[in-house]
């Protein structure tokens, strides 16, 4: 006889971890904001992985990054005060006057406590998340678990030695998720169609094989660092003869491009930002060192960089037109090589977080090729 299924036990499915509902990855450091948005004493309200944020400074210099939102009555702390509570900064809620530490999130001051009040203000908490500062760059750091007060599992962003501010920055909201502005960001051969203008790429360039060194790195990959080719001559009148590009990307959405010679540099760095489950913020900020002709050109390279976004933006746009009657879509090699890379580095990083062990990178050094 068949063996009773009904008295097998099913063991449940283990909850994954390092990643939301929406497919975006936690335990992870995101762009924030810019150090120069960061006013001591002033606050802007900012969505991150569907979450809203209050980012700040306090008197002290100090960032900080709270959830917006007062559990009391559910008003954005945002639009309170900062005041000195017992000589540490809080952050006041304009309903009803709570008070909670810009440094742990915990509420500090209930006014309208009496003395036979038995409300412990101690208790009551607003979530805290880290941050990290630096070259004018603030980062936060977005945890699966809410109630966090560790470590972070990843050291923040670390790009070597950078000017203490950015030479420019520029940004644009993406109608789009963030794996699909991971996607169209890092597309290899659309340049030719939707970056095609005189000044940069005209229809004439026609089409070239380029081949690419591919390497991982850290939760990663790059293009190897190599001599540039097509626009070596640009590159070489600004940086001499012995000038270098390297290409990294890394989870959970970064790109860099370097431009450098022993002495001058120029280092974009591309963030992206998932706000909500359609609304991605690309930010991309340049660092410009000795390098005296690029530097005078900053206002055209700024306009430069906003059109390109401006364009990708809005193939996204057309692309959403599409996905209302499909979602799928059909990946080549080896074009869309780096696409299916991103996907096999983030169930990496879920697989890493889920069952608690080292992140092994899946890529292996290879070469691509496509015409563009």
């Amino acid at each position: 006889m068949p063996a009773d299924s009904s008295n097998i036990t099913q063991t449940p499915p283990k909850k994954k971890l390092g990643i939301t509902e929406e497919g975006w990855l936690t335990d992870c450091w995101y762009f924030a904001a810019t150090s120069k948005e960061l006013v001591a004493g002033k606050h802007i309200h900012r969505e991150i992985l569907g979450q809203p944020i209050l980012l700040g400074r306090s008197g002290d210099g100090k960032p900080f990054a709270l959830r917006d939102i007062c559990p009391h009555r559910l008003v954005p702390l945002s639009s309170g005060r900062q005041l000195e509570t017992d000589g540490s900064p809080t952050i006041e809620c304009p309903y009803h006057g709570w008070r909670f530490g810009t440094a742990d999130g915990v509420c500090k001051h209930m006014p309208s406590l009496t003395p036979e009040d038995t409300t412990d203000p101690s208790r009551v908490k607003v979530r805290k998340y880290p941050l990290h500062e630096a070259n004018g760059v603030v980062y936060v750091y977005v945890s699966h678990n809410p109630r966090f007060d560790g470590e972070p599992v990843v050291e923040p962003p670390d790009f070597g030695k950078l000017p203490a501010q950015p030479t420019f920055v520029i940004s644009e909201d993406f109608n789009a998720h963030m794996d699909d502005a991971v996607v169209g960001l890092m597309d290899p051969a659309h340049v030719p169609f939707v970056h095609n203008q005189w000044w940069w790429r005209p229809p004439s360039a026609g089409f070239k094989i380029k081949k690419k060194p591919f390497e991982p790195r850290t939760r990663g990959w790059a293009i190897a660092r190599h001599t540039p080719s097509g626009n070596s001559k640009l590159y070489n009148m600004v940086f001499g003869d012995a000038v270098t590009t390297e290409i990294v990307f890394q989870l959970p959405g970064m790109r860099w491009e370097v431009v450098e010679n022993e002495k001058s540099r120029f280092f974009t760095l591309t963030c992206l930002l998932p706000q909500q489950e359609k609304l991605t913020k690309v930010v991309q900020i340049t660092w410009i060192e000795n390098a005296p002709l690029l530097k005078l050109a900053t206002p055209l390279l700024k306009r430069m960089g906003t059109t390109f976004l401006l364009q990708d933006k809005e193939m996204v746009d057309l692309q959403n037109r599409g996905m209302k009657y499909q979602k799928n879509m059909l990946w080549i090699d080896d074009i869309d090589v780096q696409a299916k890379w991103y996907q096999q580095l983030k169930r990496e990083w879920v697989a890493t977080r889920t069952e608690n062990r080292e992140f092994e990178n899946p890529i292996q050094p290879r070469t691509l090729s496509w015409r563009s």
